[in-house]
């Protein structure tokens, strides 16, 4: 597979929808970003790898780095985390809004190391 759209063909209709919904969050928050698979699963680059996701038996796994999960422990509570995985069950909703924050602050860790 080379495409994250040919990705998220793979699996059955209630994950693609998650797997799109996701994909277009992203999208919305980098439209400039360059989509493509990376260690077998969908990242998005701006000038650097900015974010992974993967569907998984039970969950999406979004992989944002260790900074995002931090700055966000808070609002991450409510969900499975590991030092730079997020897990979503399927049968949560994808939260928006939190996504959109932690790929705008994937963004801003990105400009800052670019200024360094």
């Amino acid at each position: 597979m080379e495409t994250i759209d040919q990705y998220i063909q793979q699996f059955p209709d209630e994950i693609r929808q998650k797997l799109t919904e996701l994909k277009n969050i992203i999208h919305h928050v980098v439209p400039e970003a360059t989509e493509k698979i990376s260690y077998q699963m969908p990242a998005f680059y701006w000038k650097e790898n900015l974010i992974y996701f993967a569907a998984f038996k039970n969950h999406i796994g979004i992989y944002p780095t260790s900074k995002p999960i931090e700055h966000f422990k808070e609002e991450l509570k409510d969900y499975k985390c590991s030092k730079g995985a997020i897990q979503i069950p399927f049968n949560q909703e994808i939260p928006k809004s939190l996504i959109e924050k932690i790929v705008t602050f994937r963004i801003e860790c990105v400009r800052e190391k670019l200024k360094k």
